[in-house]
């Protein structure tokens, strides 16, 4: 039997959280941390997602708070008893003066899984926001599952980024090619937009032998990377993290 579930996080400016509830597999805890940010961790209560299953996180950053939200582990997509595909859709609004710091561990597509991963963000023209995405495409020693995702951030009510990415069995020929991911297995993104760069935009560079930064009208910047593994992926865009948002 497939799952619905929806959580729901809203956090305020004086650093209290009039909403943070879970659902299902979604565990949402609060958790220490340092500096002026409030810290809410995802812990999954249960294998999921699986194919069919409808999950959602849905959060709120109001007008001057400070939130990172995290995860406790890798979230596995793997397969379910029929052929539905599992969703997964996280929805985000931050408010003016505000910032939210997105830093889940990987997504792994497992064999056989089938996952459509939305994620939308909407933000007030003075907000902030680091949103990193990390995808490992197989388990060790395994193929990967389909995996589509989609990004769609809007600023002061306009288009900011809008992109899809598909892998796997039956995304369209060419995702493994030279052109694509040439046979590497993890791949992720780091998007930061903070106002500051419309006086001091970010200059359009390589940051490693497989990753590459960019300015985006907005103002903010998206770094892409491939690597072989998790490990080195996670070095890059932390690498990346610090120079483009040290706050």
């Amino acid at each position: 039997m497939s799952l619905r579930a929806t959580a729901r996080i809203v956090a305020d400016a004086d650093g209290g959280l009039p909403v943070l509830r879970g659902d299902g597999p979604l565990a949402l805890r609060r958790t220490r941390t340092t500096g002026a940010y409030t810290r809410v961790t995802v812990v999954g209560a249960m294998s999921a997602p699986l194919g069919g299953d409808r999950l959602a996180i849905e959060t709120e950053v109001r007008d001057g708070a400070r939130l990172l939200v995290d995860s406790a582990a890798a979230t596995v997509a793997l397969p379910g008893r029929g052929a539905e595909p599992a969703t997964y859709d996280l929805r985000m609004s931050v408010g003016d003066g505000a910032v939210l710091r997105w830093l889940p561990e990987p997504l792994v597509s497992a064999r056989g899984s089938d996952l459509r991963m939305r994620t939308t963000v909407d933000l007030a023209p003075t907000a902030r926001l680091v949103l990193r995405e990390e995808q490992v495409l197989g388990r060790h020693g395994e193929e990967t599952g389909t995996l589509t995702t989609r990004l769609t951030v809007h600023r002061a009510g306009r288009p900011l980024l809008d992109q899809e990415l598909a892998y796997g069995p039956g995304a369209p020929v060419g995702w493994d090619g030279g052109a694509v991911l040439d046979g590497h297995r993890a791949t992720g993104q780091l998007l930061v937009v903070d106002p500051e760069f419309e006086e001091k935009p970010v200059e359009s560079r390589p940051l490693a032998e497989n990753a590459v930064l960019t300015p985006l009208a907005g103002p903010a910047a998206l770094v892409t990377a491939v690597a072989p593994d998790a490990l080195r992926l996670r070095r890059v865009l932390d690498e990346a993290h610090a120079i483009l948002a040290p706050w």
